[in-house]
């Protein structure tokens, strides 16, 4: 998500929400009293404290002295904006919708595209990403990959795609549960 913050009487500065460090996060979360999960929420709520607290410490990387009760813009001087994949995600699911539509050639479908753009920090990126979509024409369902099993809810939490090998480990540096000696008990 990023934050455009747009003073009344200055130059429009842009805040990437994700390109906070862990350490500012919890910089942010202690500041309004909000875990992180909730902050990336509220921001694309255009919640005003999650805009203004992760603008604040963005800000502080160039200010480092900036309180927090220094920077208080105004209400309507900051909105968020997609970032680049963000739009990439809205827009394929705003395409993977249409294709289930009666009629992807609708008037409210334009319109509805239209707002996508004007809701991404780089529009012209955002318009050409649906500009290829739109001349690409209907996505065709893939018959030669594999079903994605990432969301198979008969598979168990161990079986993912991306689940670390339970084999032994050849790192002497980090032994697991299973090639650690065991600890004798103190008690």
């Amino acid at each position: 998500m990023i934050i455009v913050y747009t003073p009344a009487d200055g130059e429009p500065e842009q805040f990437d929400a994700n390109s906070l460090k862990v350490s500012e996060a919890s910089i942010v979360s202690r500041a309004i009293d909000m875990k992180w999960a909730e902050i990336k929420e509220a921001l694309s709520d255009d919640d005003v404290d999650a805009m203004r607290g992760v603008a604040w410490v963005i800000k502080k990387r160039a200010q480092p002295s900036l309180r927090f009760g220094e920077f208080d813009p105004g209400v309507d001087e900051m909105t968020t904006r997609f970032d680049k994949a963000e739009a990439t995600r809205v827009i394929d699911n705003a395409f993977d919708m249409i294709a289930e539509q009666d009629d992807p050639e609708s008037d409210a479908v334009h319109k509805a595209l239209a707002g996508l753009v004007g809701a991404c920090a780089d529009r012209e990126h955002a318009q050409s990403l649906i500009d290829a979509r739109m001349a690409a024409g209907p996505k065709e369902p893939d018959t030669n990959s594999e079903p994605d099993q990432s969301s198979d809810p008969t598979r168990g939490p161990s079986e993912t795609p991306t689940s670390a090998s339970s084999g032994t480990s050849t790192s002497d540096s980090s032994p697991t549960s299973a090639t650690s000696p065991l600890a004798m008990s103190t008690t």
